[in-house]
Order: structure tokens, then C-alpha cells, then sequence
């Protein structure tokens, strides 16, 4: 039976679309995948119109949810408020997955965009809260399954 079509954080395939520019997220169990034609790459970021590379970002007092629910902002390191671009992102992966009928993401983890289960506390210091970035929350408000990258 041939599997389904999913999307994925592009930074997994080593696109270079992460904050800084750079590739070092590959994953070679997403590369086995993406050799079979089962997935659509997307950076979250990059559809919302942050170019790269771009300041380092968190999500400054909650999580992906808070900030869909106006309680939260993204910034970045250097203060810059990006919260209109993510939340833009969300919205045109959704639409990438709507368009292919995909039910699942697999997400890049800790990310403020595309991280599962746990992201950065918006302090820039390394230490990690529980909870969603921006898209993968928006994704599950939609019905779309989100897969951590370690669960491959």
C-alpha cells in the first residue's frame, strides 16, 4: 500500500531555510521518506515572508497557541516583532496541506514556527517550555496530525 502524502518542516530535508541560513537539520529518516515522493517541503517562515538568514526567534511569554489566541508575540533577539509573519506562515501551510488533501506534518523540533511538544521560553537563553510553536498549533486546530521529527 503506498503511503500518503505529507508535509514537512523543509529544514528536515536540508533546505537551507532555518533562522540562520545553514542545512544541519537533515534527517535521514525523512530523507528515505522523501526519495519515495511522499513529501511536500514548507517553511512556515519563509511562506510568511521572513527572508533567510533572519534574527534568531522565540515566542516571548507562551506558546504557538497563545499567540493564535493574542496572548503572546514572537520576537526577535533583537526585539523585532514577527508575530504577523508566523501566524501568515501557519495560515499558507495549512493551505498547502488543504490543497493535497495531507493529513500529516512532520514538524522540526523547539522551533517557535514548527516545533512539537516543547519550544524555547522566549528568553534566548537554551531553556525549553512544553508546548506547540505557531503552525504546528494552527495545524492541529485544523485536524492536521503533527509527527515530531524523533518519531519518524
Amino acid at each position: 500500500m503506498p503511503q500518503s502524502l505529507k508535509i514537512i518542516s523543509a529544514c528536515l530535508l536540508g533546505v537551507r531555510c532555518a533562522w540562520d541560513g545553514e542545512d544541519k537539520y537533515k534527517n535521514d529518516r525523512a530523507m528515505r521518506l522523501a526519495k519515495r515522493g511522499v513529501l511536500i517541503p514548507v517553511c512556515p517562515e519563509q511562506l510568511g515572508g521572513l527572508r533567510t538568514p533572519r534574527n534568531k526567534q522565540e515566542i516571548r511569554g507562551g506558546t504557538g497557541d497563545d499567540v493564535l489566541d493574542g496572548r503572546s508575540r514572537v520576537l526577535t533577539e533583537k526585539r523585532e516583532d514577527v508575530t504577523e509573519e508566523f501566524v501568515r506562515g501557519a495560515a499558507e501551510t495549512l493551505k498547502i496541506a488543504q490543497q493535497f488533501k495531507i493529513k500529516e506534518f512532520i514538524a522540526k523540533s523547539k522551533s517557535p514556527s514548527c516545533g512539537c511538544g516543547q519550544i524555547y521560553d522566549g528568553s534566548f537563553s537554551g531553556k525549553l517550555i512544553n508546548g506547540d510553536g505557531v503552525t504546528t498549533a494552527f495545524l492541529k486546530r485544523n485536524g492536521i496530525k503533527v509527527i515530531r521529527e524523533e518519531n519518524l
